[in-house]
């Protein structure tokens, strides 16, 4: 396959990219967007919605499944050809390397998720750089290949830690995919752009929002997580192709390896609100995400942002929150 790179300007958002691929799957289009399909591996005690109930110290005596529920995601990206990003805990990274590795060897790109589910916007920056670091070398030394990308835990980083960003930087990660510009209670920078942007000045660093639709003057999600589950594939699928068509420009979607498991432990103790966010339409996911990968084209972020070379600077906007 050949890819080529067009840059294209989108009056709303500011820069946007569609990449062309050549020889692709059979569509109604003659270009595909290659959009980004992404996944944060964790458990599923590890979630933000259960943080109140759920002991960190209790852990490591819960029963895992993020073994068995990642492979079934690599599972279905297998059957459709598709490859993606994985964001991976350095947690799960320690005490699962032979996953991390046959993530790795299937295609896959692995970043990193931060080493504990630490919400960045509560770390000082010595925890930070802590956290990322020690995630950074723990997946590193599982596939010998540097780690790139980095995704916060439940998109922590806003304009109250906008450090976050040189930490990074300095660690040596190249891009993030921490901010979704959607309003929420737990997460969110509806101001924020919803193409990719250069944190930092004169940084090559990027960040990737995760992908919201502009519509009825606002910005919608339509980039995975809970919304996924709840709102009908239809409509998923229609916001999708709108971001592609309409605004030409690819969409970074996400999901949880615990979002394909119906049999996991109930955190009975949680709230009403978090037990609904969690566990809605579990059943349904792994017939709809199968879907999902047939009917868009799918790639993984580096491929997708980073094809432009190391130390050599896009045409994406600065912009610093």
């Amino acid at each position: 396959m050949t890819m080529t790179l067009a840059a294209a300007t989108d009056a709303d958002s500011g820069p946007s990219h569609i990449v062309k691929l050549a020889g692709a799957r059979k569509s109604t289009r003659t270009d595909r967007c290659i959009n980004a399909f992404t996944v944060d591996v964790e458990d599923y005690f590890q979630v933000e919605a259960f943080k109140d109930v759920v002991n960190r110290e209790s852990w490591e005596g819960r029963p895992t499944r993020v073994e068995a529920n990642t492979e079934r995601v690599l599972g279905i990206l297998e059957a459709a050809n598709v490859r993606a990003t994985f964001f991976v805990l350095g947690w799960v990274g320690e005490r699962f390397p032979l996953l991390v590795r046959r993530i790795a060897a299937n295609g896959h790109e692995i970043a990193s998720h931060g080493h504990g589910h630490e919400i960045a916007s509560v770390q000082t920056r010595s925890e930070f750089r802590n956290d990322v670091a020690r995630a950074k070398r723990t997946l590193e030394d599982c596939i010998g290949v540097r780690v790139r990308g980095f995704r916060a835990p439940t998109f922590s980083i806003g304009r109250k830690n906008w450090w976050a960003y040189e930490i990074l930087a300095e660690e040596g990660y190249l891009y993030s995919s921490s901010i979704y510009p959607i309003a929420h209670d737990l997460y969110g920078m509806p101001t924020a752009p919803r193409t990719p942007f250069h944190p930092l000045a004169m940084c090559d660093f990027v960040e990737i929002p995760v992908a919201t639709v502009r519509l009825l003057g606002g910005n919608r999600p339509c980039g995975g997580g809970g919304y996924f589950r709840l709102m009908p594939y239809a409509l998923s699928r229609w916001l999708i192709d709108r971001v592609n068509r309409l605004d030409a420009m690819p969409c970074v979607f996400y999901c949880h390896p615990w979002e394909f498991d119906n049999g996991q432990p109930r955190i009975e103790r949680a709230s009403i609100k978090s037990q609904f966010r969690h566990y809605l339409n579990i059943g349904a996911m792994e017939r709809r995400i199968a879907r999902l990968v047939r009917d868009f084209a799918w790639g993984r972020m580096d491929d997708i942002y980073l094809v432009a070379g190391e130390g050599r600077r896009r045409r994406f906007m600065e912009w610093g929150g």
